[in-house]
C-alpha cells in the first residue's frame, strides 16, 4: 500500500482500496511497522486496556494532582448525573466525566495513553467510551476506531504540531478533538469524507486557542479543556453525518492551525507566563509561583 501523506492522498486510497481510514491506517502499521496484524491489533487492545483504565478509575476512586490543582471533578460529574440533575444529556454527560478523569489519571503520575498528548488525553477515550457505552460497540470495534484517530494525529504531526509549545492548545487538544471527531463519524456510519469534514471543524472552532498551564502544571485550565473538546468533537461529528460540508478541507485547515500557532506570542504557548497562568487566583492557588 502507498504511504500517505496529506488528507488527500488519504482520501484518495479509502476510494482505491473502497476501505475505511481506519483500515488504511491499520494496514500503514502493519507494513511500516514490518510487523503482523495480530502484534498491531494487541498493541491497539492493550492501548484500549489503559484509556479504559485512566478513564473509570478516578471515578470511583478520586485523585488528587500532584499541584494539587485538580482532582475529584470526574467524580462530583458522576454523581450530579446520576442524582438527574445534568443538562448536557447522558452521553456528553459520561464523554465529559471520562475525559476529566483521564487527566486526573495523568496529572496524578497515573498511565495514560498520550492521544496525541498527554494535556490532551482525555477527548478521544472520553468521547470514544461515552459512544461505546450508548450504542453498544464492542471492544473491537473502538479499537478500530482508534486508527481512524491515529490517522488524523499522524497527518497533524506529519504536516503541521501537536505541541503546545509550537501551536497552543489549539494544537494539542484541537488535534485531539479532531481525531475524536473522526473515528465516531467513522463508527457512526460516516464516509471518509465526512470525517475529514469533521476533523475539520473542529480545528475550525477550536482555532486560537492558546497554551497557559498554570504553574506550568499539565492540569488546571487542561482538564477543563479536554471536557470542552470531548463536546466540540460530538457536535462536529454530528453536523458531518447530518451531510453539513466544510467549506475549507483538512489538509488547509491543518495549515491554517499551525500558522496561526506559529503567530502566538511565546507567553501564549505552554510557558506559563501568559493567560488563565498569569490570572492572580491563579497564582495564589498554585504553590510553584509563590
Amino acid at each position: 500500500m502507498k504511504e500517505f501523506k496529506n488528507a488527500v492522498e488519504l482520501l484518495t486510497l479509502c476510494t482505491e482500496k473502497n476501505l475505511p481510514i481506519s483500515e488504511i491506517m491499520r494496514q500503514r502499521e502493519i507494513i511500516l511497522g514490518e510487523t503482523t496484524a495480530e502484534d498491531v491489533d494487541a498493541r491497539m487492545a492493550r492501548v484500549l486496556e489503559i484509556m479504559k483504565d485512566a478513564a473509570f478509575s478516578p471515578i470511583e476512586k478520586p485523585v488528587r494532582s500532584m499541584g494539587g490543582l485538580i482532582g475529584g471533578e470526574a467524580k462530583k460529574l458522576s454523581l450530579h448525573q446520576i442524582s438527574g440533575k445534568s443538562i448536557c444529556g447522558n452521553l456528553l454527560d459520561d464523554a465529559i466525566t471520562y475525559a476529566m478523569a483521564t487527566l486526573e489519571t495523568n496529572a496524578s503520575m497515573g498511565l495514560i495513553v498520550a492521544s496525541p498528548t498527554a494535556g490532551s488525553a482525555g477527548i478521544v477515550p472520553g468521547l470514544l467510551l461515552a459512544v461505546q457505552k450508548h450504542y453498544h460497540f464492542s471492544d473491537e470495534q473502538i479499537q478500530q476506531a482508534l486508527f481512524n484517530a491515529g490517522a488524523i494525529g499522524y497527518l497533524a504531526m506529519r504536516n503541521a504540531t501537536v505541541a503546545g509549545a509550537v501551536g497552543g492548545c489549539q494544537a494539542e487538544t484541537g488535534i485531539a478533538a479532531a481525531m475524536a471527531a473522526s473515528a465516531v463519524t467513522e463508527l457512526l456510519g460516516g464516509t471518509p469524507k465526512q470525517c475529514t469534514y469533521a476533523a475539520s471543524t473542529v480545528l475550525m472552532n477550536m482555532l486560537g486557542l492558546v497554551c497557559d498551564p498554570v504553574g506550568g502544571l499539565v492540569e488546571y485550565p487542561c482538564q477543563n479543556r479536554n471536557a470542552a473538546g470531548v463536546a466540540n468533537a460530538l457536535v462536529a461529528a454530528e453536523m458531518a453525518l447530518a451531510g453539513i460540508t466544510q467549506l475549507i478541507p483538512l489538509d488547509e485547515m491543518i495549515n491554517v492551525m499551525y500558522t496561526v500557532g506559529k503567530k502566538l506570542p511565546a507567553e501564549l504557548r505552554e510557558t506559563a507566563l501568559g493567560g488563565c497562568a498569569t490570572a492572580p487566583s491563579a497564582c495564589e492557588a498554585c504553590h510553584m509561583c509563590n
